[in-house]
This record gives C-alpha cells, structure tokens and sequence, in this order.
C-alpha cells in the first residue's frame, strides 16, 4: 500500500531550499572554493592597551600588511598555494583559499602606532596595541 501524504501549495517548508545558494559567494568564511578564508580575531584590553590575536594559517610573514590609524586597525594578507600537481594528476576538489583576505576594526581609543608592535608565530598574529596617552589639555590666553 502506497503512503498518501497531503500538499499543501501555500507552505513556506521548501522556501529555504530555494534560496540555499544565491548569497553564497558574498560569504567570507568556510574555506569552500571561491570563498575567502576570513581572518578570525580575539580582543582583549588592559589598562595599557588592547592585545589583538588573528589567525592566519598558511600566510608567509612577508605577506601580512597591518595599518593603525587612530583607532581604526586593518590586517591585510595574500595567501597563495603553490602548484602542488605532479604530472598525471588531476585536481579532484579544492577548499583551500587563494587570494586576498582583510579585516578592519575599531578599537575605544587611539593607538600609540610609536609603541605598537606585532608578533607572528604558527599561524597567529599577536599585535599590542598600547593606548595613547591623552595630552593635557592647553588653555588659549584670548588677546
């Protein structure tokens, strides 16, 4: 016997289905072809400053460009993989990124980019940020 099961044409069930791949290429993480690999941060603040940990495996020393602009902080990296073929081979599926990746971010307060400094070890980033000591306020003598 043959299971009957009712339709309803108004249901919004398949809908998800529908739209599962249209935003996908303007997603910034996953590692799936054709995707960028995205920087994944942690930050952390003291009283001196803020301490910023970025992962970035795979990405050459020489490749990592950091900017500090008062308060706004930017890691820029090329990430590149070398062709990795022997002869007869054929690549079968590939998920690791090739390309640019970037990331931008505030922070409460101006950086002292004079005290800054940034630290690459096994794939992390490790930047100390101190902040900028606020100058003393100087009072204008009106003529």
């Amino acid at each position: 016997m043959s299971n009957i099961s009712r339709h309803d044409p108004f249901s919004l069930e398949g809908v998800p289905d529908l739209f599962q791949g249209l935003f996908r290429p303007l997603r910034t993480t996953g590692g799936v072809e054709g995707q960028a690999a995205g920087i994944r941060i942690d930050v952390t603040e003291d009283e001196a400053g803020y301490t910023v940990k970025a992962e970035m495996p795979g990405v050459e020393k020489d490749a990592i460009d950091v900017k500090i602009d008062g308060n706004l902080v930017s890691i820029a990296a090329k990430v590149e993989r070398g062709a990795e073929l022997k002869e007869g081979e054929r690549v079968v599926r590939r998920e690791r990124y090739t390309g640019s990746v970037s990331r931008a971010f505030t922070l409460g307060a101006e950086i002292d980019d004079e005290k800054a400094g940034a630290q690459y070890k096994d794939g992390v980033l490790t930047l100390v940020l101190p902040r900028k000591i606020a100058s003393a306020r100087k009072r204008l003598e009106i003529n």
